[in-house]
């Protein structure tokens, strides 16, 4: 099987009066039950930027119309390669919803979450809280 490099997926960093949201991956999905950042695989022909609004509109129907890129992280499990593209969402239409049956909620992104989060995203928390101490001082 040839390798054929990272897979790209976009993931969403969605604010809300100073939380985030996070949601639990459904059952069937790799790593079920873990939470993570909203998002999923960027498919054929499109730009980061559509597959972050069309992941966003299926997964919770919601159309994302303010962001902007964070960061951009390599994962390797022992299955596949993903390459990670985080955004920022300041804003959105549309009432949030469960369109594929998972869990979501909102965090204070210094206050420690009472789930589990897949074990790259604490080390993108740990990031996020650095941005933020950073910018509160400037």
């Amino acid at each position: 099987m040839p390798d054929i490099g990272p897979i790209p997926v976009v993931a969403a960093i969605i604010w809300r009066e100073g939380k985030f949201l996070s949601a639990q991956r459904p059952e069937g999905k790799d790593y079920a039950g873990w939470w993570e950042f909203p998002g999923g695989k960027v498919e054929t022909g499109e730009n980061l930027s559509q597959a972050l609004v069309r992941e966003l509109h299926e997964e919770l129907g919601i159309l994302a119309v303010d962001y902007t890129f964070w960061l951009e992280k390599v994962v390797e499990y022992p299955e596949y390669t993903v390459k990670l593209h985080f955004f920022d969402v300041w804003k959105y239409e549309g009432e949030l919803a469960s369109c594929e049956g998972q869990d979501f909620d909102w965090f204070e992104p210094f206050e420690p979450a009472k789930v589990e989060f897949l074990p790259v995203n604490y080390e993108i928390l740990t990031m996020l809280q650095d941005r933020e101490k950073a910018q509160s001082r400037s």
